[in-house]
């Protein structure tokens, strides 16, 4: 069975690109476009991992971790942002990884995805 990933990105285009390069990769991904959404889809289903933007609308990112660790403390979170000084945030600190999107983004996103929950069908 395949690992499921929750993807919380506001960016419809960006959102697009990491959905398709994770289910390349074998991954089963859900995603949606703000926190709020991502919490109400972690009330209904599992996932082994949540990647996270950090500037959204309705809710930042860093909110969202907030509420996701409160009700799932082991569920493993990388920060996927174009904004590298929220890295000192206090908040950011409770996600497993911070990865600045950048032109090796993608690549470094998909090293760090398998070394969090291993291989897509493990």
């Amino acid at each position: 069975m395949a690992k499921k990933i929750l993807l919380i990105e506001d960016e419809a285009n960006q959102r697009i690109l990491y959905t398709e390069t994770l289910e390349k990769e074998g991954y089963e991904v859900a995603s949606v476009s703000n926190g709020e959404d991502g919490l109400n889809l972690l009330e209904k289903k599992d996932f082994e991992l949540v990647i996270i933007d950090i500037r959204m609308p309705k809710m930042s990112g860093l909110e969202t971790i907030s509420h996701i660790l409160g009700q799932r403390k082991n569920l493993r979170v990388i920060i996927y942002t174009s904004y590298p000084q929220y890295k000192q945030d206090f908040m950011s600190w409770a996600a497993d990884a911070y990865i600045v999107k950048s032109s090796t983004g993608l690549n470094d996103l998909i090293t760090k995805v398998k070394e969090l929950i291993g291989e897509p069908k493990g």
